[in-house]
């Protein structure tokens, strides 16, 4: 859906930096649609490890080049890319941090396309926003997010909100069915034992107030 509401065209041929790429699901599924050569970039050793066996087994090994790398301090040269994708990630450094440190590596008229937590009404419990406040303090409403990136010199293209689904089925069931192997594989641990205790915390905040707040996919132009 990003990728059409971006105007992406597969017969145009285009340089993509994918920001906290993670295990590269997103990149996979970028150089698969378009005509793209993608840097995945990720701090993560581990998670490259599995992108590039995924990259290599699919035969996109020509298309995506991974890059153990900081979002904060990445090598690249001014105006070098022509989209700029991060889905899930930007939070690590701050929207509006991240969104103007990467900037000037998009050329003039270079596409952002970035996803952050976003409330979806304008007031919510206080339960809630007591917790994404403390989680996140830069969670903020999309017409926030959309200020935020017109003062950041971009030109907004399109604004949609990730479905339940992709909470429920395709993150939080999966990381549910994990906990068990995790357990055992750290003997029960205290440490152990607070991880799943926090997660199932927001596991249980979400499904009860799932209505107020959703990641965001943000399509921008840079100006």
């Amino acid at each position: 859906k990003a990728v059409d509401l971006a105007g992406l065209s597969p017969s145009e041929p285009l340089k993509i930096a994918d920001i906290g790429c993670g295990t590269g699901a997103s990149t996979m599924q970028l150089a698969r649609a378009l005509n793209a050569r993608i840097t995945a970039v990720d701090f993560s050793s581990d998670f490259l490890e599995v992108l590039e066996a995924d990259t290599e087994e699919a035969g996109l090994s020509e298309r995506i080049k991974s890059l153990l790398c900081s979002m904060e301090t990445l090598p690249f040269e001014d105006e070098e890319y022509d989209v700029f994708w991060s889905e899930g990630a930007v939070y690590n450094m701050g929207f509006e941090n991240g969104v103007n440190s990467w900037r000037h590596f998009l050329r003039p008229g270079g596409l952002l396309v970035v996803s952050e937590i976003t409330w979806t009404t304008g007031d919510r419990p206080s339960e809630v926003q007591k917790f994404w406040e403390s989680a996140y303090p830069e969670i903020a409403t999309a017409a926030d997010k959309i200020s935020v990136l017109e003062r950041s010199g971009y030109s907004p293209i399109a604004y949609f909100t990730l479905p339940e689904s992709s909470w429920i089925d395709n993150y939080y069931r999966p990381l549910q069915d994990s906990f068990p192997g995790f357990l055992a594989r750290h003997a029960n641990s205290d440490k152990a034992r607070a991880i799943v205790e926090a997660e199932e915390k927001e596991i249980t905040l979400y499904m009860k107030f799932k209505s107020y707040y959703s990641y965001g996919v943000y399509i921008a132009r840079k100006t």
